[in-house]
């Protein structure tokens, strides 16, 4: 029982650590740009299927074990360089004053799109490329024989990113230019802040990081059709147990969710789909806005 839980913690911190990379690109893109964008999973897809194909690439050379890693970060930054500031510019920049419901059925179309796109580039057998995991090797915890990867990387990522986007959004000029158009665009853009600029510039971050964590998961997981969907949809739970626009309360909730999912793999695994969704609930049941989100007042 207890090596069980042991090991279900481990598994829980790695699965944290990949949900946390796509949840805080989507924390942050709404609160700076307001918009729920359900196609992120779609970058989050992207981002694997880039990356497994330079995997392959790069195991076809002489430098195999040297790319492996650094596929994955230039796989994240293509994608969200490419894909960020493409549909930030022609799409969504058009849609910033429209109503909600209108922006997610236009982030949808683009992530039904982007689905298509998918299934036309790479097909609809499993990719697989675990290049990475095996140039990291093994390592012994205790009893267990566990993966460097998951048990250094992922979490190691995780945090890196975490306490890099505190340091830039709190420490330097442009991170707080992002900040002053996320309390109040009106009040910024009146002291000549250009706020698509800070649009284009959030969007693209959010993207690489959607990317990223496709990137970061690919090594891990066989990738197929539709596995943009599932981690959109666990986003969206995360963001909303955390409160939206929360990035460190996204970290907390990526954490809970990530060992409730774990612990019931092992130990109750037919309430392994459902555990994130019964957390988000009970938590919004007693705090609307989410564990660390608060009431924003409207203007009219």
């Amino acid at each position: 029982m207890t090596l069980l839980l042991f090991l279900a913690i481990l598994d829980g911190l790695a699965y944290a650590a990949q949900v946390f990379m796509v949840a805080v690109g989507l924390t942050l893109i709404f609160g700076v740009l307001r918009i729920l964008n359900v196609a992120h999973g779609s970058f989050f897809a992207i981002g694997g299927y880039v990356a497994a194909t330079l995997g392959t690439w790069a195991a076809a050379t002489a430098a195999a074990p040297a790319l492996a890693l650094p596929v994955l970060l230039l796989a994240a930054v293509m994608v969200g360089g490419v894909l960020g500031p493409a549909i930030e510019r022609l799409v969504l920049a058009r849609i910033y004053t429209k109503e909600h419901v209108l922006q997610l059925l236009v982030t949808f179309a683009l992530f039904m799109i982007l689905e298509d796109v998918q299934k036309l580039i790479w097909g609809v057998q499993p990719i697989f490329q675990d290049g990475p995991v095996r140039a990291l090797g093994q390592v012994e915890v205790g009893d267990i024989i566990y993966t460097a990867y998951q048990l250094y990387l992922l979490p190691g990522v995780a945090l890196a990113t975490l306490f890099g986007l505190m340091w830039f959004l709190r420490r330097t000029l442009t991170g707080r230019v992002i900040v002053a158009v996320t309390e109040d665009r009106e009040a910024a853009t009146a002291m000549g802040i250009d706020a698509n600029r800070v649009y284009l510039l959030t969007f693209t971050v959010g993207t690489v990081l959607a990317a990223l964590g496709g990137a970061l998961a690919s090594p891990t997981t066989s990738l197929v059709p539709g596995v943009g969907v599932n981690m959109i949809v666990l986003s969206f739970a995360v963001v909303a147990t955390a409160g939206l626009g929360q990035i460190e309360g996204a970290m907390l909730t990526a954490l809970l969710i990530g060992l409730g999912r774990s612990v019931a793999v092992y130990f109750a695994p037919e309430f392994e789909v459902v555990i994130p969704y019964i957390i988000m609930v009970a938590v919004l049941l007693i705090r609307p806005h989410g564990l660390f989100g608060r009431p924003e007042l409207r203007r009219v």
